[in-house]
């Protein structure tokens, strides 16, 4: 497992050297590029462990019949309304997404530099390789350490990885 996981590492490290701003492009792969973003915005400074986990998270909700059923929308899931230039126009709802980065009102294009093809490299790991799937026992969902939301109440505790701690489904 570890050899194996060893190989996988250097081949996307190996990208790397030819690609220092991006592995693929949204284009190429939209789902992995989603979750790449998800795992940028949510865990970029936190513990390798922990990207892996808020990555886990995605692909929990995506298997879980709860959801979307593809990473971009489970991405993407939030409220919407019509939009006050243009009533024929959905768009979400400030602070009212699954994944908080997504409705915060700031732009969503990832800095170029390691932090995003690190991102992008977890995301292929997770997706293409299947490597660490499970990491969070099957959790779908999660919150930065320095929050308490009232949902947690009512989820199973699975743990903390970094700067986050998982629940799933009691």
């Amino acid at each position: 497992m570890k050899t194996l996981l060893l190989a996988a590492i250097m081949l996307v490290t190996s990208t790397v050297a030819y690609a220092k701003e991006q592995l693929y492009t949204q284009e190429q792969y939209p789902q992995l590029h989603c979750l790449a973003l998800n795992i940028y915005y949510e865990a970029r400074g936190s513990s390798f462990a922990d990207q892996l986990a808020v990555a886990d998270v995605v692909l929990n909700r995506v298997d879980d019949a709860r959801y979307p059923n593809t990473i971009c929308e489970v991405v993407y899931q939030g409220k919407q309304k019509p939009s006050w230039k243009d009533p024929n126009k959905m768009v979400m709802v400030r602070n009212a997404c699954q994944f908080s980065w997504y409705c915060d009102g700031k732009a969503d294009d990832p800095v170029k530099g390691d932090a995003w093809v690190n991102a992008q490299q977890i995301a292929y790991l997770m997706v293409v390789l299947e490597q660490h799937r499970g990491i969070t026992e099957g959790a779908t969902h999660y919150h930065a350490t320095y929050v308490a939301p009232k949902w947690a109440k009512q989820k199973q505790l699975v743990g903390r990885i970094g700067k986050h701690i998982y629940y799933r489904w009691k």
